[in-house]
């Protein structure tokens, strides 16, 4: 039986297992993408692309903190300081449409047209599959677990009651897409950008319908914060992507007789 949260034991030295896969899998999914972007090549300039990614990263870092502060109000309201509050409470939902806006504003500064976001996407599902774990790691002492059930999936998180595994339910969900857009890619001649569009919008319809089974606080239509997050990126997304280019069949090159 797992005894959560999990700790790793390193000599006399005892660090959370979560602590470990958050760090991996940022440093793993980055050292993907650069193998990725070696291997393939990159229509973005050397230049441009690390000023894509400090905006992707400073607009990461402000859309987690604030979609994961907001997510319980109550707490919010009697934190010592907000400022604290919002920094250790992340979402990822939250940081990956804060990185897509630091990105489209640096592109405009720096004058950049072309789309950058389709590098992105495998190494972002690495580093949140790696992520999850850590999170699935922590059982009820993060705000990841879900509520009670009486189905098969119930496990037990820490507090002996069968709860829904939602970081389990997500890992084998982006386990399921990476293998759906290797095959769309694969099949279909997807405009540049579409690829990351895809990405977005099924994580967000994900997340937006995932986080009912979460023990959240409700707002606006009984929704919670991450739920909103996602309806706003899913809103941008439907002007943003050209539907008359989507799944457009690849053309073979005929064979040589």
């Amino acid at each position: 039986m797992i005894e959560f949260p999990v700790h790793i034991s390193i000599g006399k030295v005892s660090i959370l297992l979560h602590t470990i896969t958050e760090f991996a899998g940022i440093f793993i999914g980055f050292r993907y993408f650069l193998f990725l972007r070696k291997r393939k090549g990159d229509e973005v300039s050397t230049q441009n692309r690390m000023i894509i990614i400090v905006g992707a990263l400073f607009g990461a870092i402000l859309g987690s903190r604030l979609v994961g502060g907001l997510e319980d109000l109550t707490q919010l309201k009697i934190a010592e300081n907000a400022l604290i509050y919002f920094f250790h409470n992340k979402s990822i939902a939250g940081g990956l449409l804060g990185g897509v806006f630091g990105v489209e504003i640096i592109k405009y500064y720096v004058g950049e047209k072309k789309k950058s976001g389709d590098l992105f996407v495998f190494p972002l599902l690495l580093a949140m599959i790696i992520g999850r774990i850590g999170c699935f790691s922590m059982g009820i002492y993060e705000q990841t677990y879900g509520v009670a059930t009486k189905s098969v999936f119930g496990l037990n998180l820490g507090d002996g009651v069968p709860r829904h595994p939602v970081m389990l339910y997500e890992i084998f969900f982006l386990s399921f897409l990476w293998l759906s857009l290797h095959k769309i890619k694969d099949t279909f001649e997807l405009a540049s950008g579409q690829l990351f569009q895809l990405f977005m919008i099924s994580y967000l319809l994900f997340r937006f319908f995932v986080e009912m089974l979460k023990p959240n606080q409700t707002y606006f239509l009984h929704l919670g914060s991450i739920q909103l997050a996602c309806l706003l990126g899913l809103v941008y997304y439907i002007f943003v992507i050209d539907f008359r280019r989507l799944f457009s069949k690849k053309i073979e090159a005929p064979k040589e007789s």
